[in-house]
């Protein structure tokens, strides 16, 4: 794009001495209301109707092509239901609205269109023009490839050239808001209550990240951005609703890469008098959902392998993948000391900030997830890794949770909460040591939730799923900003 630039601003100044002309002649570029046309779709779907009928249609787009010929032009429009041909005749608009558009009209323009419907010699459906007005003109033309522009960079830069650009962008965020609203209205016709928690928040929690700070000036105090709106919505539990979801932007300060990106959208949800395993067999039917109404079936294709997420997913146990996998027995291994020189063992780095829960995550990111292709439940999770889980009752060690992981994502994490007020303080109160030793993904204390809690919370199951990562594999995209319209880059001054 940079080799366009001396084009572009010459380009750029031809079309502002055009809008100057068309000032002169009394003509808006940018008027503010037009007539009310029909979608390019609803006119083709009703093409041999109108067609026969000789009926007047009027549509509205950008122009994304014009080819003269001496008393004729025709152009291709567009807008966001499809394309159509236009043919403009001298004879039909009058030589004074045919010269307009041979001299003040260009590619990227957006007209208003009025004509009859017609089929070319070549089979092409076609509107003959019987008037036409400007109602917007792109002072920028398009880049010259703008019919396959592949560069990452400008793609995602500037994402309005890549959906104009690839017509497979623009499915792809379709199908986003497809998976979305089928989400949304699966909880909503089982009688979930859809809310809306703090973003600005004086404690971030809810999840292990580091959060994003910023300051508010009339209340002189420091907030974060939301890594996870979970403690919120425990507490209208807490408050006497039963089943409430948020699909939530959250924000988590720490590195971008393929699979991550700082803000992302979260769908959280819970349900009172549910336990970890009523949760399971609820995710296999949201997924059922999810397949049957955006999909072709139950099998899809990821990175050029087979994904099939029929129902039953495996249920397996953390701790016998981890001996699979790494030959480290955590029913014995379970001393800080004792973790780390097996995970160093097996080349991992240790930092000396970490504790029991980090090490063990590290371990499952390396070894254990990766290995997860196929939709699986991943069960019983380290006590350390979950500090807001509840305990298995016969093996304290553990927690009810599990993830849904498929081609090593972690999809879904959810767990049986922890209601008891005093378990979850000592638990928030490790964590608090933990950060203050140096990890700052631990969670932060919060008394407020503590407080809610001794108010009483009945068992309650909850989950949690990012919904880019979710929406990255069903597109098959390998790399979460493909799905993201504006993902979070480097600011071109820092590159």
């Amino acid at each position: 794009m940079e080799n366009e630039t001396p084009r572009f601003l010459k380009e750029e100044e031809v079309r502002r001495q055009k809008i100057q002309r068309l000032k002169l002649l009394n003509i808006d570029p940018f008027p503010a209301k037009i007539k009310k046309s029909k979608s390019i779709e609803v006119i083709l779907g009703k093409y041999s109707v109108l067609a026969k009928k000789d009926g007047v249609v009027i549509l509205a787009g950008r122009i994304r092509s014009i080819r003269r010929h001496g008393g004729s032009t025709f152009a291709h429009i567009q807008d966001a239901s499809g394309q159509i041909q236009l043919y403009f005749k001298k004879d039909e608009i009058g030589e004074k609205s045919y010269q307009l558009l041979i001299d003040e009209i260009d590619p990227a323009d957006f007209l208003q269109v009025t004509g009859t419907l017609f089929t070319t010699h070549k089979g092409e459906k076609t509107v003959l023009v019987k008037s036409y007005c400007l109602i917007a003109k792109a002072i920028l033309p398009l880049p010259e490839k703008w019919h396959g522009l592949v560069d990452p960079e400008i793609r995602y830069r500037q994402r309005y050239l890549d959906l104009l650009a690839n017509p497979q962008v623009v499915n792809t965020f379709k199908r986003r808001s497809k998976i979305i609203k089928t989400i949304r209205d699966f909880l909503n016709q089982n009688n979930f209550l859809e809310v809306e928690t703090p973003v600005l928040q004086p404690v971030p929690g809810g999840a292990t990240a580091r959060p994003f700070i910023t300051h508010h000036n009339a209340l002189a105090e420091d907030f974060y951005l939301r890594v996870a709106p979970e403690l919120y919505l425990k507490k209208l539990i807490v408050g006497g609703f039963e089943r409430v979801f948020e699909i939530a932007r959250c924000f988590r300060n720490e590195g971008i890469d393929w699979s991550h990106n700082p803000e992302f959208t979260m769908l959280e949800f819970y349900v009172a008098y549910w336990d970890y395993h009523d949760l399971m067999e609820f995710t296999e039917r949201l997924f059922v959902e999810i397949m049957d109404k955006t999909e072709h079936g139950f099998i899809i294709e990821y990175k050029d392998k087979k994904i099939d997420f029929t129902p039953p997913y495996p249920r397996l146990k953390f701790k016998e993948v981890m001996l699979k996998e790494t030959r480290i027995n955590i029913d014995q291994i379970r001393s800080r000391g004792e973790l780390a020189k097996a995970a160093q063992s097996k080349g991992l780095k240790i930092e000396k900030s970490y504790g029991v829960g980090k090490i063990l995550d590290e371990l499952y990111k390396d070894f254990v997830r990766p290995k997860l292709i196929q939709p699986t439940f991943l069960t019983d999770y380290p006590l350390e890794l979950s500090p807001l889980a509840k305990k298995i009752k016969n093996n304290p060690q553990y927690v009810e949770r599990f993830q849904l992981i498929a081609t090593g994502f972690e999809l879904a994490n959810c767990f049986s909460e922890l209601n008891d007020p005093d378990d979850q303080l000592e638990r928030l109160k490790e964590q608090e040591k933990l950060r203050k030793g140096g990890d700052e993904e631990a969670q932060r204390f919060d008394q407020d939730f503590i407080e809610a809690l001794k108010h009483g919370m009945p068992p309650t199951a909850g989950f949690g799923m990012g919904l880019d990562r979710l929406i990255a594999l069903l597109c098959n995209a390998s790399n979460l900003k493909e799905v993201v319209l504006f993902p979070t880059l480097r600011s071109e001054k820092n590159e």
